[in-house]
């Protein structure tokens, strides 16, 4: 078939119209992409997105006016675009795509899903809903000028996550803790650190500079004492002296040890401490005009100003705790308040107490805009690299409904490369070892409200999957549940162990020979008269592939330089080293084997991470 044969008309006025599609993300590439799919006559198209509208948003978003601050961008996107196609059926929806509501079965009612996004993990999410739902994605993103578009498919395509993703730069604990001097390091202590101590975990520890450096180990060690310190606060969360306990420990107490550290101050200022009693007493004209002040995003805050956001955000904050530890209840794990660049209240906290410490440290402040972009990762965006994106995003949609994949490409906008403007590429194949779409998904229905850790074990995984007395893992995204050395939350309900509605479980099979590839479950809650967990097919065990045996390379003792045992291993050849593949339950896919359930709720993480590229700039160059 040519490749470069001209899309046949026919199908366009014929099959698009009875195509429904789905498309997360309504922001630069998003508004660009909605206009083209109303454009194009799409019979129904889905917009999910959970941000609303900033006056930031503007310059580039152009489904959006000054009228619709504050307002969904779902919503207002949906009634923009409708104008275009008022024949086109446009469903919004103002919510997180992560939502229990879009489970795998919903996702499954589409012919395609468009990502617009601008974050790694939703990006990932929607990747393995999709491949879950055997149904076609048409990832994209831009950073500055470049931009890149790419058709996935379960096992015809790569996944997203088939290729690793570069990790990003860290900061040691210690400048984090005790040296700031950018206003970026004091950013990344009000996201990683305190705002996680408070009301979160840490989600960054796999990246962190944890070296045991002389002046890290010491940090590391007063990390610890600090923790059990904040504990305590933590527990005070919505009392009346939540705030004000808060602030001494952070801003006047943790100072004052800084500076008795006189041999740290030899080459540099010493922090000031702030007295909270002071400052609140010079804050009565700003905390009469506290609305006004939230509101104002744009300016840079004075130190008063700062004071009056910080103690509003954590009652906004402690409100919100209240309530999730609430629905909650005892038997579950403790809910998390996690940050999230279109989160007001985690944005305005991050904000607020990034410039009350940038003052301490003598760092210039900024403004919640500034920092929004520099906390979030966020690259200024080009309006004519989303409007390109967004169109080669139909293109290739086009080619993905007529089944015609090997039509379709890997397309890469590099204006500044030497060679022309997009570079093309056939789409690559499924790397084998990827961690996500080289898993066996099925769905399993599960009666959470009997169902225990011992019925998956036992009754469905040996039995209904057929893994007999095979050794095997069990993890969910709460954490490892189960392996031959982890049996104590056998009797444990499942929902007890954090597996929910929607959610994933993995089964990673530990034999060295006939080894299954991982096999991950979709949790579908059902009530179930007889069994508590049923798979979606025949009672027969289903057909899990196998691994593929793993070349092994035995090298004896070297009797000279480049001999093995009387072999030469030649220029050119593989090494031992090199034969060895990464794990498929790899830590970007399941926690590490030996991880407790007890560690779910993480309340004691003392590493600090941020996602830094160009410090100086105060832009955040997305790696992904």
């Amino acid at each position: 078939m040519d490749p470069d044969r001209p899309l046949d008309s026919r199908f366009v006025l014929t099959q698009v119209p009875q195509s429904r599609v789905l498309m997360v993300g309504a922001g630069g590439i998003g508004c660009e992409l909605l206009k083209n799919l109303a454009l194009s006559g799409f019979g129904e198209i889905h917009i999910v997105d959970l941000d609303t509208i900033d006056l930031s948003n503007l310059n580039r978003q152009f489904l959006f006016h000054h009228e619709h601050i504050g307002k969904s961008k779902a919503l207002v996107a949906k009634e923009a675009a409708q104008r275009f196609n008022p024949n086109v059926n446009i469903l919004a929806h103002h919510a997180n795509i992560k939502d229990a509501q879009f489970s795998v079965e919903w996702f499954r009612g589409f012919k395609v899903v468009f990502n617009a996004l601008d974050n790694l993990e939703a990006r990932r999410h929607v990747n393995r809903m999709c491949l879950a739902a055997d149904v076609p994605l048409i990832e994209s993103g831009t950073t500055g000028f470049n931009g890149q578009v790419q058709v996935i498919k379960k096992g015809i395509t790569a996944c997203y996550d088939c290729t690793t993703k570069e990790a990003p730069k860290t900061f040691p604990v210690c400048t984090i803790r005790s040296t700031p001097s950018q206003p970026i390091h004091c950013i990344v202590w009000g996201k990683s650190y305190l705002l996680n101590e408070i009301f979160g975990t840490s989600e960054d520890q796999a990246v962190v500079d944890n070296s045991e450096n002389e002046d890290n180990a010491s940090e590391i060690a007063e990390l610890k004492k600090e923790s059990e310190a904040l504990k305590k606060i933590r527990d005070s969360v919505g009392t009346a002296q939540f705030s004000q306990m808060l602030f001494d420990k952070v801003f006047h107490n943790d100072i004052l040890r800084l500076r008795s550290m006189q041999d740290m101050w030899k080459s540099r200022e010493p922090p000031t401490p702030l007295q909270y009693e002071t400052l609140i007493g010079q804050a009565s004209e700003a905390r009469a005009r506290k609305d006004e002040i939230v509101k104002d995003g744009q300016r840079v805050w004075s130190l008063e100003e700062n004071l009056v956001v910080f103690n509003d955000s954590l009652d906004r904050l402690s409100k919100r705790m209240l309530e999730l530890n609430q629905a909650a209840g005892a038997d579950l794990p403790k809910p998390t308040i996690n940050f999230d660049k279109d989160d007001e209240d985690t944005l305005d906290f991050v904000a607020a107490s990034a410039n009350l410490r940038s003052h301490i440290f003598g760092i210039d402040r900024k403004s919640r805009f500034n920092i929004k972009q520099m906390a979030g990762n966020i690259i200024p965006a080009i309006a004519t690299t989303n409007a390109i994106v967004a169109g080669l995003s139909v293109i290739q949609s086009f080619k993905v409904l007529k089944g015609e994949y090997d039509r379709t490409r890997e397309i890469f906008l590099t204006p500044f490369a030497p060679q022309r403007l997009l570079g093309t590429d056939r789409p690559r194949p499924p790397n084998p070892d990827c961690p996500v779409c080289g898993s066996y998904n099925t769905s399993i229905y599960v009666d959470l409200s009997r169902a225990t850790l011992n019925d998956l074990v036992e009754d469905f995984v040996r039995l209904q999957l057929g893994y007999g007395d095979k050794e095997f893992a069990v993890n969910s995204d709460a954490g490892l549940l189960y392996d031959p050395d982890e049996t104590d939350n056998l009797d444990k309900p499942l929902s007890e162990l954090g597996v929910k509605q929607n959610g994933f479980v993995t089964i990673v099979d530990e034999a060295d020979e006939d080894t299954f590839i991982n096999v991950v479950l979709n949790v579908q809650e059902a009530k179930l008269a007889d069994k508590p967990i049923k798979g979606p097919g025949a009672d027969q065990a289903p057909e899990i592939p196998r691994k593929p045996k793993k070349v092994v390379v035995v090298a004896a003792e070297s009797n000279g330089v480049g001999q093995t045992n009387g072999k030469r291993i030649a220029d050119g050849e593989v090494s031992i080293n090199e034969l060895k593949r990464p794990r498929a339950d790899g830590p970007d896919f399941a926690p590490a084997k030996k991880a407790k359930m007890a560690a779910i709720a993480g309340a004691d993480d003392d590493v600090v991470v941020v996602d830094d590229n160009d410090a100086s700039t105060g832009a955040i160059e997305i790696l992904d």
